[in-house]
């Protein structure tokens, strides 16, 4: 038999509810408050994070561990690993900030321009806080001293194989780096273990992509053979750690030309964060437990 919710679960729901039909209600109505970007931090705290907290709590069981190295105020980029098809890290990264750091932050993401070619993910993503990966619109939210998250992997990171998970890809041409120079701000490395294994990637469907005009399309033990079903996430048990901030200023790079600065400060986030991953797969174990 179902157990039925107890009165404080059940009270929690019903709140729950009651916010999001007066938020929805107060939108039909035309009162809403977005930035210009499209953010709308009201929504993203009663609607989305609401909806992403079960996943993160009860499903992945994320473990978040070095939130001091995160700022209670003021700009800064997080910088991390990408993994998993789908980019379920960058929401459980957003929730985890959101929900275990003191200061309650809101984690800007930056994404990629696919989002924002499907009319309502592209709203959804706006809403929740993320904007296009634009090194001019994140130099203007860092310089509004907000915190920016970037996952310079891309679809490379996210559309690798199986056989090549917790291998970090190339950081593109260090444009992360470049970014945090400009804006005097310093990087937060963040390494995040468990994503690989809720959608083990074992092939890609090529021509599926280019009908899709999609980067990939990922063939896993589930997907596409079990269809819907097949796209329900793995529950894996992750572990999401922000390492010790890495500073951008110019005595930092020991008199170094802008170019070998941007490279070197790319190069060392990148090792920084490999070699977290390494650690953290050890420390967590059995991806399945």
């Amino acid at each position: 038999m179902r157990s039925q919710p107890g009165p404080g679960q059940a009270e929690y729901l019903r709140k729950r509810i009651s916010d999001a039909a007066d938020l929805v209600w107060r939108r039909m109505l035309g009162d809403s408050e977005v930035d210009e970007t499209g953010f709308d931090p009201e929504f993203n705290a009663t609607v989305l994070m609401p909806l992403y907290r079960p996943l993160y709590r009860k499903w992945f069981r994320v473990r978040m561990q070095g939130l001091e190295n995160v700022p209670a105020s003021g700009a800064a980029l997080v910088v991390a690993n990408h993994s998993g098809v789908l980019p379920l890290d960058a929401l459980m990264l957003q929730t985890g900030i959101f929900d275990e750091h003191p200061a309650h932050r809101n984690l800007r993401v930056l994404s990629a321009d696919l989002v924002y070619e499907i009319p309502l993910l592209s709203d959804l993503a706006r809403r929740s806080g993320h904007i296009r990966a634009d090194r001019d619109d994140a130099g203007r939210l860092l310089a509004a001293g907000e915190l920016v998250g970037v996952f310079p992997e891309g679809f490379k990171g996210i559309g690798k194989p199986f056989s090549e998970r917790y291998r970090l890809q190339r950081f593109g041409r260090g444009g992360f780096a470049s970014t945090a120079i400009d804006a005097g701000v310093p990087i937060v490395p963040c390494a995040i273990v468990g994503a690989e294994e809720i959608y083990p990637m074992i092939g890609n469907s090529k021509n599926l992509a280019r009908l899709l005009n999609l980067p990939y399309f990922p063939v896993t033990p589930l997907f596409p053979w079990l269809g819907p079903v097949g796209a329900v996430p793995l529950p894996s048990n992750w572990l999401i750690e922000f390492c010790p901030p890495v500073p951008t200023d110019p005595a930092s790079f020991n008199g170094t030309n802008p170019a070998g600065a941007v490279s070197f400060l790319a190069d060392r986030v990148r090792d920084t964060i490999q070699a977290k991953v390494d650690q953290l797969l050890v420390e967590r174990g059995p991806a399945f437990s």
